[in-house]
């Protein structure tokens, strides 16, 4: 058998430098199929990288292609840095059906508190559980901060979701369709950083351009993470404003009068159709090992950095997702 040539499975497929090249990685990553993957074909996927990353041969892979779908289908259940399998609904690729079931409802049961409370809380919960699962860096929870870290973020946003929701009761009914979306883009400032509060404290790690470690910064982590924020609201922004707008249309068309149950069924399934392309497009604004000059760090982690590597230009972290 013809080997198979040697490249850096650790680089994605596709050039990052690029939204188009990014877009492409995304979609492999977040393919909502890879939620469909069994246990045993997750370690199969990740005994392939780990051999093909060790220079071993890999009989089970007869071309790169069969390499790379390994690959991405590891890249989609495990964390880039620890290497620890995630939670299966906090994994990317969980998140266009999560997000198709909890959007839906949370634009379909928007008019009484309880439901409000209720369907804000399950999609804090699960933001807060996505927020952790793919933060970056290695460093662990302890269960008080991440108790603490949880109530704050899902206290606060369901917080923001009743005094928005009840500051647009007297309204037009379209503005009240859109509260979700502004609950939703507020309650991500307040989750992800709850979520990621070891980075802000504690900082991410710096690594060079041949992924040697050469510091920890604040700095880097408070701008990795509000890339994350803006990546998270980019994706909730078309499902959760073409779906009130196509809505409302067929409430002024009369069709929702005739057909009332069709009201739920419609929207959740026009927010899975736009999740699909909104996910990997969202995650797509921002690259994952994003680059931050020496000369932008803090004073003390820049001269740290400077005097071990003086020519050093710019570093790289996980930003998370």
């Amino acid at each position: 058998m013809t080997p198979l040539p040697r490249v850096d499975i650790d680089k994605p497929k596709y050039d990052q430098s690029t939204y188009v090249g990014r877009a492409k990685h995304f979609f492999l990553v977040t393919n909502p199929l890879n939620v469909l993957a069994t246990n045993e074909q997750l370690e199969r996927a990740r005994q392939i990288v780990l051999k093909y990353r060790a220079g071993k041969d890999v009989p089970e892979c007869k071309s790169m292609d069969e390499i790379w779908k390994a690959k991405y289908l590891y890249d989609s259940a495990f964390h880039p840095e620890t290497g620890e399998k995630q939670i299966i609904i906090g994994r990317m690729s969980a998140q266009m059906p999560m997000n198709t079931i909890i959007t839906g409802c949370m634009m379909t049961f928007y008019k009484t508190t309880p439901a409000v409370v209720f369907w804000q809380w399950v999609n804090q919960t699960f933001n807060a559980t996505v927020n952790y699962t793919n933060r970056s860096g290695s460093t662990p929870l302890s269960k008080t901060q991440l108790l603490t870290s949880y109530c704050l973020a899902t206290g606060g946003a369901l917080a923001t979701a009743l005094t928005l929701n009840n500051a647009v009761k007297n309204m037009n009914p379209l503005v009240g369709r859109l509260v979700p979306l502004a609950a939703v883009a507020a309650a991500n400032c307040i989750n992800i950083p709850c979520m990621r509060m070891q980075e802000l404290q504690n900082g991410v790690t710096l690594l060079d351009e041949k992924n040697n470690e050469v510091g920890v910064s604040q700095k880097a982590a408070f701008v990795g993470i509000s890339a994350v924020i803006l990546s998270r609201i980019a994706m909730a922004l078309p499902g959760m404003t073409l779906t009130p707008l196509l809505m409302t249309k067929l409430e002024k068309n009369g069709f929702l009068a005739k057909y009332p149950r069709a009201n739920a069924p419609i929207q959740t399934l026009f927010c899975g159709f736009i999740l699909i392309f909104a996910t990997p497009l969202g995650c797509a604004f921002f690259q994952q090992r994003a680059a931050i000059k020496v000369a932008s760090l803090e004073k003390d982690v820049r001269e740290s950095v400077q005097k071990k590597n003086p020519d050093l230009d710019t570093v790289w972290y996980n930003k998370g997702l």
